[in-house]
């Protein structure tokens, strides 16, 4: 994530606050309980958020780990691409009496 995407973020979850504190003042809440409401809601978010965040580092469903995936297989194509005829079918051989 790059730092743009965070500054942007932050900026969106402090808007979002004002606007949902606005809109439970519109409700008919008070001062106070609309505060309380919308910071409640805010702290819920963010830790789903969060737990999002934790659940895509635990399954290695990070952009990191997906540009190092991409980047692997690339090398390995490009290896395979500049192997000659008697290469490939030496390492067909190897592959055969390794199953």
């Amino acid at each position: 994530m790059r730092r743009i995407d965070v500054i942007t973020i932050s900026l969106g979850i402090f808007v979002g606050g004002g606007l949902i504190y606005l809109a439970f003042q519109a409700i008919g809440f008070d001062g106070l309980s609309a505060g309380v409401w919308s910071q409640a809601l805010l702290v819920v978010g963010v830790l789903a958020w969060t737990l999002t965040y934790l659940f895509r580092v635990a399954n290695k469903d990070m952009t990191y780990n997906q540009q190092l995936k991409d980047y692997e297989d690339a090398v390995l194509q490009k290896r395979l691409e500049e192997m000659t005829p008697e290469e490939l079918e030496k390492l067909q051989q190897e592959i055969k009496q390794e199953q």
